[in-house]
């Protein structure tokens, strides 16, 4: 490791852009896409700001970790899904979910009542062909101009990188999981 001095003046100037709600993704195939867009659903609700998470992929029932600490500070977090697809039994069911639970959190993106709306895997419908990709750019681009949106999950489409204010790739380096190491709840949940 080699030993750095810490900065003594200020290493960037004050931005000077008018403050707006932000598009923020969160990508790669690394950990953390959801856990870093819960950490700002937690400090948004800390200063007071509403929050809703539409997570696509999990089931309505879901009871991780963040489902059982949402529902304790009140903070709206619905499963949209029904699980991983593989193990869907029917597809085109999962795509119409995926297509439902679209039209609920796009009427609360531009409805505009909600500080911080979080799209949680929201990649996967899009890759796959549930959603179509226009559709989401279109409510993204009209959305009400203060109205903060994170999405998350792997493979975001190029497009939506493109007009994000803020992406964030996490990269995989090492995973518990190659060494054999099964997920753990509250860590993995």
């Amino acid at each position: 490791m080699q030993i750095e001095q810490p900065p003594t003046d200020k290493p960037y100037a004050p931005p000077e852009g008018e403050r707006r709600g932000l598009l923020i993704i969160n990508t790669g195939d690394g950990k953390g896409k959801s856990t870093a867009a819960f950490g700002l659903a937690l400090r948004a609700t800390g200063r007071g700001k509403s929050v809703r998470i539409f997570q696509f992929m999990k089931v309505p029932s879901a009871r991780f970790g963040e489902h059982r600490m949402f529902e304790r500070i009140g903070v709206p977090i619905e499963g949209l899904g029904d699980g991983f697809s593989w193990k869907s039994k029917d597809l085109e069911h999962s795509a119409q979910l995926a297509r439902d639970g679209w039209a609920r959190a796009r009427d609360v993106i531009l409805a505009g009542d909600t500080f911080l709306v979080v799209l949680d895997e929201i990649t996967y419908p899009l890759i796959y062909g549930w959603l179509p990709l226009d559709e989401v750019i279109t409510a993204l681009r009209e959305r009400p101009s203060h109205v903060h949106v994170v999405l998350t999950g792997r493979r975001c489409p190029d497009e939506l990188i493109a007009m994000a204010d803020t992406v964030t790739e996490m990269r995989m380096v090492k995973h518990a999981f190659e060494a054999g190491i099964p997920a753990q709840r509250g860590i993995e949940d």
